[in-house]
């Protein structure tokens, strides 16, 4: 029996995907569960699992294209075995109102400038169907698709392509030539002033990379964003993670880190001081009694964020073992769309790359986010005597619309406190 595989569900205001890759090709046997392609949104990456056991017997669309929740990934074959792959011919795609000679991308070799044949090798893509998403752009936005660059395989136009060209002609009065553009022009897409070098590599940006350059460059433009600093000695801390290192892993199966002094000192300062959990809404101030911690995740596809939800109500042992779970699921791509929404407060922890200092970013909505960095021995004045310490520079950013200096200063001292006397934590005094 044929079983259509299709793109599922992605989560609240996710409507699209990229299928970054396959894990199957036409043909191969697939198990029950088994991954067969994997999926990229703009938050986290998903695979797509075998919902039967038997063969893939085709691929509707290739690596790169852009698909919206509920499109056609492929077909599986239930029962044992090796289908025969369908590679003799496309499957069939939905109607167009445009005619038969325009449902495919087939540039001539003559409309291709200098750039883009060097961006494409000198290759001329070859005729390919538009996905249904990709033809819906071009019919809304009366676009020619033959005159669009296609980057998807084999030369295929993606939806990507689409909006960079829309984005192109929304940035130019009117569409000239490259030869008819005056060098100075800050019109031009960069795809088109950006000259081919053998010595360099053009990859697209990934959907989490876009989303991430993008929520920044919002904190930026919207938040009246300010920064504060303070300085805390990590020696009591130190000593207390030496002396119970041991008995906490034996007893918990967790490593005793950091972080989890910082997330509990944190719900503390949070809940003396509520604007820095709060967040600026049109005209209208938030503010959440609830501490969800964003505990920020470098990964090889970029920062990600998953959330401690109810931080405030976790145990150490809690917040340990989950970070350290965030962490490893965050490298392979396996973090859940819930786990990465509903944060109030984000922990950004530079130190663990070598920053001594720096600026964190605002993860918007959110109205602040704390920054820590390396622990450095230092001299300090303790007693009026010099003395060495393992010091650590705190840096808060906070939005100075919701926020007031005053409440950012005395959130950072409350911190300061927790961390340089830790039996305050457990006391909550």
């Amino acid at each position: 029996m044929a079983i259509e595989l299709k793109v599922p569900t992605l989560g609240e205001s996710v409507t699209e995907a990229t299928v970054s890759k396959w894990f199957k090709t036409a043909g191969d046997p697939v198990e029950l569960d088994e991954p067969i392609v994997e999926l990229e949104t703009d938050k986290v990456t998903v695979e797509v699992n075998a919902p039967v056991s038997g063969a893939l017997e085709s691929i509707a669309v290739d690596e790169g294209t852009d698909v919206e929740v509920g499109a056609l990934l492929g077909i599986l074959v239930e029962g044992k075995g090796r289908a025969q792959p369908l590679t003799d011919k496309p499957i069939p795609e939905p109607a167009s109102n445009l005619p038969p000679d325009q449902s495919f991308v087939a540039t001539p070799p003559q409309e291709l400038t200098a750039d883009k044949k060097n961006y494409l090798g000198d290759k001329v893509p070859k005729p390919l169907f538009l996905s249904p998403a990709v033809r819906k752009l071009v019919e809304e936005n009366g676009l020619d698709p033959n005159a669009i660059l296609g980057t998807g395989k084999g030369g295929r136009l993606t939806k990507k392509d689409v909006l960079l060209e829309m984005e192109s002609r929304a940035e130019q009065p009117s569409l000239k030539s490259p030869a008819e553009l005056a060098p100075e022009s800050s019109l031009r897409s960069s795809l088109e002033e950006r000259r081919s070098d053998p010595r360099e590599e053009r990859v697209r940006m990934t959907k989490l990379r876009k989303v991430i350059a993008a929520r920044l460059k919002e904190a930026q433009n919207t938040a009246a964003m300010l920064t504060t600093w303070n300085e805390i000695d990590l020696g009591s801390v130190m000593d207390l993670r030496s002396f119970y290192k041991e008995k906490f892993e034996q007893k918990h199966r967790a490593k005793l880190g950091f972080m989890s002094f910082f997330v509990r000192a944190c719900c503390i300062a949070l809940r003396e001081w509520p604007s820095i959990n709060a967040e600026v809404y049109g005209d209208e101030l938030i503010y959440k009694n609830y501490y969800n911690i964003g505990v920020a995740v470098g990964t090889p596809q970029g920062l990600v964020v998953p959330i401690l939800k109810d931080a405030d109500q976790m145990r150490f042992s809690d917040i340990e073992s989950k970070i350290a779970d965030f962490g490893r699921r965050a490298r392979d791509g396996k973090l859940s769309m819930d786990e990465m929404t509903g944060g109030t407060f984000t922990i950004s922890n530079g130190g663990v790359f070598g920053s001594l200092n720096s600026m964190p970013i605002l993860n918007v909505p959110q109205s602040a986010i704390l920054g820590m960095h390396k622990i450095q021995k230092r001299p300090v004045v303790v007693d009026n005597e010099i003395v060495i310490r393992p010091m650590m520079y705190l840096a808060l950013s906070y939005d100075h619309r919701i926020v007031d200096g005053r409440e950012a200063v005395s959130f950072l001292v409350r911190v300061k406190e927790c961390i340089e006397d830790p039996q305050r934590i457990m006391l909550d005094v």
